[in-house]
């Protein structure tokens, strides 16, 4: 039996070691041990990215289209009922672009960019704006990606799972070294989010027509998934 519990201990630590997790000194009438648990949900949120994008001559012209570009963003977030408020802004930019072809550097244009972003509860309306904005004046990539607003309540739940599944191997090695499981000494928490792939949207946005349908309507959105790490020491009795 001590030589099964030695062995067990080696495998955890030897465990903890490879996934970097923090090392423990065991004490006497101590059991340690790790679980991984995880809590999977339907997403809340869809997360619509999109740049506005204009090169022009001169700064003035650059910035002038760009203008009217975001006036045709704010159109048609109008048309599918969303108020123009609810889109944030990431980072806004204009730059000089250089040919270098030649020995010195000569202005060619100004290029201005804007990032947005729109969050959205209703996920039918996703592939109307996404298919406007595909068929408008307004160029740049475009993604989608699904997240949980409460992020904070489900690695909670990840956590409790993962718990419940060590003070469990706990609870059975100390039942079968003859002992009884007593409290928590001691314990350390790691969470992880599973972040869906992020699709490029736009090519595939300006291949639908009224007739046939988006490329991603009847699929449902990927699960988010949280997972967490559990090292916890009990004492025996």
């Amino acid at each position: 039996m001590k030589l099964c519990a030695v062995l067990f201990v080696l495998c955890l630590v030897a465990s903890a070691l490879a996934q970097d997790h923090p090392s423990v000194t065991a004490q006497p009438n101590t059991v340690y041990v790790g679980a991984d648990g995880k809590f999977e949900a339907n997403p809340d949120t869809a997360v619509v990215q999109f740049n506005i994008s204009a090169q022009e001559d001169n700064s003035r012209a650059a910035y002038d289209r760009a203008s009217r570009q975001a006036e045709q963003l704010r159109q048609i977030l109008r048309t599918n009922g969303i108020d123009p408020k609810s889109a944030e802004i990431g980072y806004f930019s204009i730059q000089p672009i250089y040919d270098h072809r030649q020995a010195k550097p000569k202005l060619v244009a100004y290029r201005v960019t804007a990032n947005v972003s729109l969050k959205l509860k209703d996920f039918s309306r996703i592939a109307p704006i996404v298919q406007q904005l595909s068929e408008s004046d307004i160029t740049g990539d475009q993604s989608i990606t699904y997240t949980l607003e409460n992020m904070d309540a489900a690695k909670t739940k990840a956590v409790e799972d993962a718990y419940r599944r060590a003070r469990e191997s706990a609870a059975a090695l100390a039942q079968a070294g003859g002992r009884t499981l007593g409290e928590l000494s001691y314990a350390s928490v790691d969470t992880f989010e599973n972040i869906p792939p992020v699709p490029r949207m736009q090519a595939m946005a300006r291949m639908a027509t009224a007739s046939a349908p988006a490329p991603t309507e009847e699929f449902s959105p990927q699960t988010v998934t949280v997972t967490a790490h559990v090292n916890a020491v009990f004492t025996l009795k």
